[in-house]
């Protein structure tokens, strides 16, 4: 069995049918799986003994502070790759993940304060695993915000790329900030080297909203992508084709 060439999909023009035909089946995904992970969190996972019913914001925000870190680390990689392999490819998509990862965090900071409130009775706190958590948002419109205001679209790549990597400094800080500072925050939901603390449907629902992040992930920045490989290769007679059809 012959294997994929995946360098083949590295040029726009072929990439981008490609994105096009995993969109549907990304954002099916990403349906079946939120509607599943909420019936379990909603529905089937108990009451929390000692948060009550205010805990079930872990359904959302759990998730999506997962997903603002992954999608800030996919994008550093891509905007690495770009800087080191001059891939227009890489750029695009790295530009493309830049406004779903600042969603999935301003999503984390804001159910954080839904959950901050009935439990510690503010709805922000200057606590280490917050501010860094805001740092990243902040790194994600700083990146959409340098990349917007240069003209020449290949510095304007160059410049985000290079913030977006220096920004992935943040992301163990983000991630240890509970373990280096005595801090509001309790520990990982998850651990790979602990058995899990919580009711298995409380895990099962959240792992499986967990998934349905990354499906809606892939498949929004995938759409996104191939809007951006047309404005910037509007010119090339495969783009010019691409956008009539949509005429």
């Amino acid at each position: 069995m012959s294997s994929i060439n995946w360098f083949h999909y590295a040029a726009p023009q072929r990439f981008y049918p490609l994105a096009g035909q995993l969109v549907p089946w990304f954002g099916a995904l990403a349906v079946v799986l939120t509607a599943a992970g909420l019936y379990l969190g909603l529905w089937v996972a108990p009451t929390d003994a000692q948060q009550g019913e205010a805990y079930r914001i872990i359904f959302v925000h759990v998730p999506t502070a997962w997903m603002s870190m992954v999608v800030y680390l996919a994008m550093a990689l891509w905007a690495g790759i770009g800087l080191v392999f001059n891939s227009r490819l890489s750029s695009m998509m790295a530009t493309a993940l830049a406004p779903t990862g600042a969603l999935m965090t301003f999503l984390a900071l804001w159910t954080g304060a839904l959950w901050g409130k009935p439990t510690w009775g503010a709805w922000w706190v200057w606590d280490a695993r917050l501010t860094s958590e805001l740092v990243l948002l902040f790194l994600y419109i700083g990146f959409m915000a340098l990349h917007s205001a240069i003209d020449d679209t290949r510095r304007a790549d160059r410049a985000a790329g290079l913030l977006a990597i220096v920004g992935v400094v943040n992301l163990p800080i983000i991630y240890f900030s509970v373990q280096w500072w005595n801090t509001l925050h309790q520990g990982a939901s998850v651990s790979i080297t602990k058995a899990p603390s919580m009711a298995t449907p409380m895990l099962l629902g959240m792992l499986v909203m967990a998934l349905a992040c990354w499906m809606y992930c892939i498949a929004v920045a995938l759409a996104r992508v191939r809007l951006i490989m047309l404005e910037r290769e509007r010119h090339a007679p495969w783009a010019r084709q691409a956008l009539e059809g949509l005429a």
